[in-house]
């Protein structure tokens, strides 16, 4: 079978909405190519994570790459794309060079020529990512192994906005806590609370995709019976109460829903979000003050923040 290849050079503040374009557009596999990659200290904390060629990556901005199957469909499919990328532009959002290209692949090459970006890598301290096909022994005890099958949604597990969500989560959670994940993509953070106490887990998606992806993951990882996954629009219908509420989306899907976040957290319960580009981090801060939250710490990774806040109402 032949695959299209797509090619989008763009920046890394629009690397998520362009990967939930192309999931929509019926894309069947994702590559990030990010050259911040490429220097990134993880050895420090964290352990080694693999070697990368300079080769691979950009000189400016992050390249997704999406693979398409060829059919009588793939012109159109490719100017929605397009279009749809664009539209980023009415959010505010920056596209950079907006660099669109495509080539032809057969599924043997695609098939393996992906997993060179994909290897174990340890996200926190106790927390490691590792793709199914790799066997991985754990180093410590208390090391929580996520295995994710990439599928669709490939680079999630590893974005700095997940690592970062996957650090605040170990230092608020606690056991039989019940949590929300808004907009749960693959379910990497719903399986981590799962794996570090949680005792109710509600993982919500709007995209079908990603409903399907986290559901594959949740038993992958055998968790289903702490996590629950359905297709919701954020908080709309959510009535019970919760101790923790992480989301990992836009900056600015956070503020519409921050006054919901709100109403369905316990008092003094912990509002987690990240997806934050730093250009925007201020007007995520002042969507939490309004409406009662107390911001007890900042996390920030490259140009990206998260904030783990309390409810004050």
């Amino acid at each position: 079978m032949k695959w299209s290849e797509i090619s989008i050079q763009t920046t890394q503040e629009a690397v998520e909405p362009v990967c939930n374009i192309l999931h929509e557009a019926g894309a069947s596999g994702v590559v990030i190519e990010d050259p911040q990659d490429l220097i990134t200290d993880w050895e420090d904390q964290f352990g080694e994570i693999y070697q990368l060629s300079p080769d691979d990556y950009p000189k400016e901005g992050v390249i997704v790459k999406a693979y398409l199957p060829v059919n009588s469909f793939l012109g159109e499919t490719v100017e929605g794309i397009k279009e749809a990328i664009n539209g980023l532009l009415v959010y505010d959002i920056d596209i950079g060079l907006n660099k669109v290209s495509i080539s032809e692949v057969n599924e043997e090459e695609w098939a393996t020529a992906w997993k060179k970006y994909y290897k174990p890598v340890k996200i926190s301290n106790h927390i490691t990512i590792t793709p199914t096909w790799e066997e991985y022994k754990p180093e410590k005890e208390d090391e929580c192994i996520i295995e994710l099958d990439p599928g669709m949604a490939f680079g999630t597990g590893t974005h700095p906005t997940t690592v970062l969500c996957v650090r605040a989560i170990e230092k608020k959670i606690t056991e039989k806590d019940h949590v929300i994940d808004v907009g749960t993509g693959t379910g990497v953070l719903s399986i981590a609370a799962a794996k570090l106490g949680a005792e109710k887990v509600l993982a919500l998606d709007l995209d079908e995709v990603a409903v399907k992806s986290a559901i594959i993951n949740v038993k992958l990882n055998k968790v289903q019976d702490v996590v629950s996954v359905k297709q919701n629009n954020l908080l709309e219908q959510v009535n019970e109460k919760v101790d923790l509420i992480v989301a990992n989306i836009l900056a600015e899907v956070i503020v519409r829903f921050v006054q919901d976040a709100a109403k369905v957290l316990k008092q003094g319960g912990t509002f987690i979000t990240s997806g934050i580009i730093s250009g925007k981090k201020q007007e995520v801060k002042d969507a939490l003050l309004k409406h009662g939250f107390i911001i007890e710490e900042t996390l920030e990774m490259e140009d990206w923040v998260a904030f783990i806040a309390k409810n004050g109402n």
